[in-house]
């Protein structure tokens, strides 16, 4: 097992590391404040696990700090095992040049 999820995840999970320890809170008191169980937060902030979005927002709340600011400047590369980087842009386009047309309900 590896010992972090991604380069993302690690990222992420020193962000929030160093905002709880900024304010001087345990893992075990932000665990009580956000409603996330603390070994979770433990594993968030080792990077071992990711973040559901809940989870994240939960803790962003918990911590008063905007949960963008733990995201910002993550891309999808640094999750790793994308065998791509395109973007719904790049797949338009390259739609149109081979003259498809098909339109999905939205």
């Amino acid at each position: 097992m590896p010992k972090y999820h991604s380069a993302a995840a690690a990222e992420i999970g020193r962000r929030i590391r160093a905002a709880r320890q900024e304010l001087g809170v345990s893992l075990e008191d932000l665990g009580e404040l956000a409603e996330v169980n603390w070994t979770t937060i433990g594993k968030i902030e080792r990077g071992a696990s990711s973040p559901t979005v809940e989870s994240l927002i939960r803790i962003a709340t918990a911590l008063e700090v905007d949960p963008g600011a733990f995201v910002t400047g993550i891309s999808a590369a640094q999750y790793g095992g994308r065998p791509h980087q395109l973007t719904a842009r790049d797949f338009i386009a390259a739609r149109r040049e081979q003259g498809g047309t098909r339109r999905t309900a939205g």
